[in-house]
């Protein structure tokens, strides 16, 4: 009984570990794919980011770079030119390119990086020198433009300008580094992702490979038990057909038993108490008193004889004191009559049964123990017989133990044994047998009361 009731827990046990294993495994594909989508959009900004980025800084870069440039040709133009009003021209032209200089580097200044500050600090300082310097020009007349413009430019703004050109060259180089270090910290992103998706694989293929090795485990187990029910179905149907045929031919084998009993017994005491009637009717008509008084007396008995026989079939087939007296009385009566006719020594060991036993209950009992004498009689040449009934914890305990022969019990066993066990397995008991050669046999059975069976 426990093995049956473990089997469906097994059964949920199995299914649990498969949803959970399964849903794990799924679980573990929809976090790596969702990671991957997540880490993939991040590289994508993070490129993006970096190619803006760079694109306006260098622009931004080039604009300063265009700017110092076209400055010094604005600065040249208005040095050499005669005319005023040409001159005032390019003073203005010089003004507004310093006014776009100026947006521009507070453009670049808010994407400053650390590596950048330096540099841009000291472009900064020498743009502000640099316009410093042009200030006190646009103060000159044009003939200080004319004496003095070329050596100026020669000496003072050119240098300046190519030394503010480099400058921005090392800002656009450390640019150029940062678009290298963006780029590794891209690469690092990536390989990060690729070491994530790789265990994420191995993990999938070997919960994967755990979940199928499980499953082909349970399949073959499966398989096995299904084998071996199929197996068990079989043996049981052959069981069943050879106790079918046993239990047909045990009842033909009753059937001709009554029947012999009936004619030999019944039909033979009929005729005679027949003959011995007519006898009485002559000897009425003779009227011979001591003849009609003991031919009554032969035909009482003779009817007494036949009430006897039937009794005792009828006790055979069902005692009426198992329903009336109880299963212990009908158990004494049954040795005393197994003691009576075959001259063993039947002793019966009851404890305090319950009066209200199923009738199924003694009904059991009482056949288990009328086999099982038989058997001590029959197989076993036994002397010596007890048969033991108690009652406790909800159920009966029932042996029976002879000192015959016994049997080797891994033969099999005969319909009786077979039919014994089947009654006991109906009411949902355990049934035994303890045999041995020279040791004699004990039969034993429990049978589960009402309330346990309910």
């Amino acid at each position: 009984m426990s093995a049956v009731s473990g089997m469906p827990a097994r059964r949920v046990g199995s299914r649990l570990v498969l949803a959970a294993g399964f849903g794990g495994l799924l679980l573990l594909m929809a976090f790596a794919g969702l990671d991957s989508i997540a880490t993939l959009r991040q590289i994508q900004t993070a490129n993006d980011e970096i190619r803006q980025n760079f694109v306006k800084r260098t622009r931004l870069l080039e604009r300063i770079r265009g700017d110092v440039y076209v400055s010094g040709t604005y600065v040249r133009d208005y040095l050499l030119e005669s005319e005023s009003g040409r001159a005032e021209g390019h003073r203005y032209s010089l003004r507004e390119t310093r006014h776009d200089m100026d947006e521009a580097l507070t453009q670049y200044r808010a994407m400053l990086t650390p590596g950048e500050a330096g540099p841009f600090a000291v472009l900064t300082g020498e743009l502000n020198q640099y316009w410093g310097m042009l200030d006190p020009v646009f103060e000159w007349d044009p003939p200080q433009r004319r004496q003095a413009g070329y050596p100026f430019l020669r000496d003072e703004v050119f240098p300046r300008r190519t030394a503010m050109l480099g400058i921005a060259d090392q800002i656009g180089a450390i640019d150029e580094s940062q678009l290298q270090a963006g780029k590794e910290r891209v690469e690092r992103i990536f390989s990060s992702l690729a070491k994530r998706v790789a265990i994420t694989v191995v993990l999938t293929i070997g919960l994967g490979l755990v979940l199928a090795a499980f499953s082909v485990r349970k399949i073959l187990g499966l398989e096995t038990a299904t084998g071996a029910n199929l197996a068990e179905i079989s043996r049981a149907r052959k069981e069943l057909q050879r106790l079918s045929a046993s239990l047909v031919e045990a009842q033909e084998n009753e059937r001709r038993s009554i029947s012999r009993e009936l004619h030999d017994e019944i039909g033979q005491a009929l005729t005679g108490v027949l003959v011995e009637l007519a006898n009485l009717s002559t000897l009425i008509r003779t009227g011979d008193q001591d003849a009609l008084a003991a031919k009554t007396a032969e035909i009482k008995r003779e009817v007494e004889s036949s009430i006897g026989v039937v009794r005792n079939m009828a006790l055979l087939l069902r005692p009426s004191m198992l329903d009336d007296l109880g299963l212990v009385p009908a158990l004494e009566w049954q040795a005393r009559e197994v003691s009576k006719r075959t001259g063993i020594w039947v002793k019966v060991a009851a404890g305090v049964l319950s009066g209200e036993l199923p009738e199924e209950h003694k009904t059991c009992v009482y056949r288990i123990v009328q086999e099982a004498l038989h058997n001590s009689v029959q197989h076993a040449a036994a002397h010596n017989v007890t048969v033991t009934v108690t009652q406790e914890d909800g159920r009966l305990w029932l042996a029976i133990q002879d000192d015959g022969k016994g049997f080797q019990t891994e033969r099999g066993k005969g319909m009786g044994l077979l039919g014994m066990e089947e009654r006991v397995s109906h009411l949902g008991g355990v049934f035994a047998v303890e045999s041995a050669p020279g040791r004699g046999t004990i039969v034993r059975a429990t049978l589960p009361l009402a309330r346990e069976r309910a």
